[in-house]
């Protein structure tokens, strides 16, 4: 590949930290640029439909189509890195790595874990499916570089939470860098499989300086006769510590799918009550959202999930009227604002080599015990990841296009039901520890 021919001893003793910057800048413009922002509907037009022009559509396709795929760049800068000690210190420098976040603050791909839920014991196996490929090829060994098999729990700008897998003698959770495969190692004072981990990371929230500072949030439920209670524990890499909150919060719905997802300052939680818990982290405080309201009332029993993008939280609904999708657009007083809604006649006109009879499909669920034909399993920067029947795709909003990613096969004997899958966006951001 062609990189100008300049060595990195002669960027680092020649050229001044501008010209460096330059080169870096260079590098960096090989990363896919961010999606454009979603801009609010007014309030006399609060969706967009099917409507929209499939030649509208391939034009911002073509816009967006990165030089290289996240996944590629990943292994260029890697290997960069182990070229000489002028490269890395390049290619390790915040300002790059600044510039790497503000350019490709998107997606990369989906970490994908199946789940036993009749046994105390975990799954150690997990994939991951990189997206903007031409190709999805499910990889196997990206979480190889920790010193033991994990539970992932969830995703946050870069970096991942997990945990050790259960049964173990003496069970933590990392925090990692896939990207760079650096890790911190966290205390685990009384393991539960049942406790939710969520992340909160934003390394571009210092104007200039990147932002190394993460936060882990652990919530326990305990039920007694009468209600449920959620206890929550919050690490700090600031303080290395865990600090307890002395309110334990009042909570009759469990929470469903079982990662938070951080977006707007605040980590999210789906419930299977229809609301959302949302904890804010710098006020630490618990608050109940309730979801919005179906467009068209149907009988048949919806999917759903909930992602970030564009910096707001979204909701995703997947039901007999199709699929409808709501941002939140402030917490302090909640309104959920449509985003999109495409009846399934339409998703299948816009995608006929893979749906076939689809609202016929759907319907044909009666109980919340049968399997659903189409399950949204996550979102992030207007993507949508999904099971249909026994296939994985990708939805693009935008496009309104799905593509194949892969069979369930795959991924694994476990994989139908409640697996856990979480999104994943290629970061720089050092741990300091590997």
């Amino acid at each position: 590949m062609h990189l100008g021919l300049i060595t990195a001893s002669h960027a680092t003793t020649t050229y001044g930290k501008q010209k460096q910057l330059q080169m870096l800048s260079r590098i960096a413009a090989w990363f896919p640029p961010p999606r454009p922002p979603y801009k609010s509907a007014s309030k006399s037009k609060r969706h967009r439909s099917i409507s929209s022009s499939s030649s509208f559509a391939d034009k911002e396709k073509q816009k967006r189509k990165p030089l290289f795929a996240s996944s590629i760049i990943q292994e260029i800068l890697l290997g960069l890195k182990c070229v000489s000690k002028g490269w890395h210190r390049l290619i390790s420098d915040l300002s790059f790595i600044r510039v790497q976040l503000e350019r490709s603050q998107t997606i990369s791909g989906f970490f994908f874990q199946e789940r036993f839920h009749w046994c105390d014991e975990d799954i150690e196996s997990l994939s991951y499916l990189p997206v903007g490929m031409e190709q999805a090829v499910v990889q196997n060994n990206i979480l190889d570089f920790l010193p033991e098999n994990v539970v992932i729990k969830s995703s946050s700008n870069g970096l991942l939470c997990c945990r050790s897998c259960l049964p173990a003698q003496d069970p933590v959770i990392y925090v990692c860098n896939p990207s760079i495969k650096e890790w911190v190692k966290l205390n685990w004072a009384k393991p539960d499989k049942n406790d939710s981990f969520a992340l909160a990371f934003n390394p571009l929230s210092h104007l200039v300086d990147i932002c190394k500072d993460f936060k882990v949030v652990s919530i326990h439920q305990t039920e007694t006769e009468t209600n449920s209670y959620l206890s929550i524990k919050i690490y700090s890499s600031e303080t290395g510590a865990w600090k307890t909150l002395e309110e334990a919060y009042e909570c009759c719905y469990n929470l469903f799918k079982n990662h938070g997802i951080f977006a707007s300052g605040y980590l999210n939680w789906l419930t299977d009550g229809h609301h959302i818990l949302a904890f804010n982290i710098e006020k630490e405080q618990v608050q109940l959202i309730e979801l919005p309201s179906t467009i068209v009332s149907f009988k048949d029993i919806p999917e759903m999930c909930i992602g970030e993008s564009g910096g707001h939280l979204h909701y995703i609904r997947i039901s007999g009227a199709g699929l409808q999708v709501w941002f939140l657009e402030n917490y302090a007083e909640p309104e959920w604002v449509p985003k999109c809604f495409v009846p399934l006649d339409g998703l299948e006109r816009e995608n006929p080599q893979f749906l076939f009879k689809v609202s016929l499909k759907v319907a044909r669920r009666m109980t919340i015990d049968e399997i659903s034909w189409m399950d949204p399993l996550a979102f992030q920067d207007d993507l949508l990841f999904m099971r249909v029947s026994s296939k994985i795709y990708q939805y693009d909003l935008q496009t309104m296009k799905m593509k194949e990613l892969c069979t369930l096969e795959v991924l694994g004997r476990n994989s139908l039901v409640g697996p856990t899958v979480l999104p994943y966006s290629m970061s720089l951001v050092p741990l300091g520890h590997h």
